[in-house]
């Protein structure tokens, strides 16, 4: 069973209902509460998935992936300046406003990852 698990600081000069948007623009899905000045939940991949083929971004999101596995999960940090506009991009270790810090857990983490990011060819998905 896969868990996707979101938080994401809510800066004191931003509001609260933007940064929530940016979140569901990539996890409609997702199921969040404000708990001091974070946003947290819980959300599915679907749309995530489906955002990186159409951005072609399927490499740089399956070495973002695999370079962060830790047993059976993964993390991710996506900047939610670009999230307010339905895209996916890559956050810096220490952005200034902070991101969408995602944890996916599975208890076989490099299937899910193949099935999320599976590799391509000449940026061409790849079908097993």
């Amino acid at each position: 069973m896969t868990t996707v698990k979101i938080n994401c600081p809510v800066n004191p000069s931003e509001d609260e209902e933007k940064v929530r948007s940016a979140v569901l623009s990539i996890f409609p899905d997702a199921e969040l509460v404000q708990e001091d000045g974070v946003l947290r939940g819980t959300a599915s991949l679907d749309k995530f998935s489906r955002l990186i083929r159409k951005q072609k971004i399927l490499d740089a999101t399956r070495a973002v992936m695999i370079s962060n596995v830790r047993g059976e999960s993964t993390r991710m940090t996506l900047n939610k300046q670009v999230a307010t506009v339905g895209k996916v991009s890559f956050a810096d270790r220490r952005p200034v406003l902070g991101a969408i810090e995602v944890q996916v857990e599975d208890t076989d983490i490099m299937a899910l990852i193949d099935r999320v990011a599976p590799v391509t060819v000449d940026g061409e998905e790849v079908i097993r």
